[in-house]
């Protein structure tokens, strides 16, 4: 086994291969440590764009369940039943901090307009446990039967 040369006041040196371990752990810490902090920055990022995608199809979903289900309907919508569609929705997040509200104006007769939003309370992966963002969206239909 050869070992690497180092020129030293033009003498030539061996160098054993140990003392380039240390040097391997000092860049891999210098390397690894941001690696996977951009690791788990981009996964936390992906859970959010996830989790707002999924406010928005929920809050349209249930404004859609509302308007076909007006007060001619056989089972007319009410606000519970708009909570019960978006939870049973909930795919990859807790159901139980989502939060839906409606609104028909003036009634949920045809013709009338219901708005529904959901709230969404996203706690992403950091060492900062208490932060929380909103996410919220609406959306307005005009009630068919």
């Amino acid at each position: 086994m050869t070992l690497p040369i180092c020129v030293h006041r033009r003498r030539l040196i061996p160098v054993p291969r140990r003392w380039g371990r240390g040097q391997t752990f000092a860049e891999f810490a210098f390397i690894g440590l941001p690696l996977l902090m951009l690791v788990f920055a981009t996964i936390g990022l992906g859970m959010a764009v996830y989790s707002y995608s999924f406010v928005c199809t929920a809050a349209r979903d249930a404004t859609r369940y509302a308007i076909v289900h007006g007060a001619s309907s056989t089972s007319p919508a009410t606000q519970a039943d708009l909570t019960t569609l978006v939870r049973n929705e909930a795919q990859g997040i807790k159901a139980s901090q989502l939060s839906v509200s409606a609104s028909w104006t003036p009634d949920n007769k045809p013709g009338s307009v219901v708005a529904v939003s959901v709230t969404y309370n996203f706690q992403p992966l950091s060492i900062l446990g208490g932060v929380t963002l909103p996410l919220t969206s609406s959306a307005k239909m005009v009630i068919s039967r």
